[in-house]
């Protein structure tokens, strides 16, 4: 009986050091730096809505074709992970459109990730997926 109360003790342990490691990613308030390929899925396909570069606190684009603009604002994350970008995100927030909710993903198993949440004119939500290339 005693070992199983250990066993159960030490996997409790175990799995709140790797959930303190994964939000140890969120504590320094900063995404790793990189090219987020930003998608959605609308109509039974993926639709490529261009790229945000991201550089220690700042951020640019997206980028759908072309170069990235030369204009780089500052973002915050805090230690859930909840991104608020502190400058315009391209047509995320155009044409009447707002951003709703920025939601960051750092497990370690796979790259890091962020989900942008749009709430468009007429009401509607629309969710993108910002996936940084696995070759950075």
């Amino acid at each position: 009986m005693t070992s199983a109360i250990s066993r159960i003790f030490i996997g409790i342990v175990a799995l709140a050091a790797a959930t303190g490691a994964a939000r140890a990613d969120f504590s320094d308030g900063r995404m790793p730096d990189g090219i987020y390929h930003c998608e959605a899925y609308l109509l039974g396909m993926f639709l490529n809505l261009g790229d945000i570069t991201i550089k220690g606190n700042v951020y640019s684009g997206p980028v759908t074709f072309g170069t990235a603009q030369q204009q780089g604002y500052n973002y915050q994350m805090d230690a859930n992970g909840v991104i608020s970008w502190l400058g315009p995100v391209g047509g995320y927030t155009t044409g009447g459109n707002s951003l709703s909710l920025t939601q960051a993903t750092l497990d370690g198993q796979s790259p890091p990730s962020f989900d942008i949440i749009m709430k468009q004119p007429d009401g509607a939500f629309t969710a993108t997926t910002c996936t940084r290339g696995s070759n950075q």
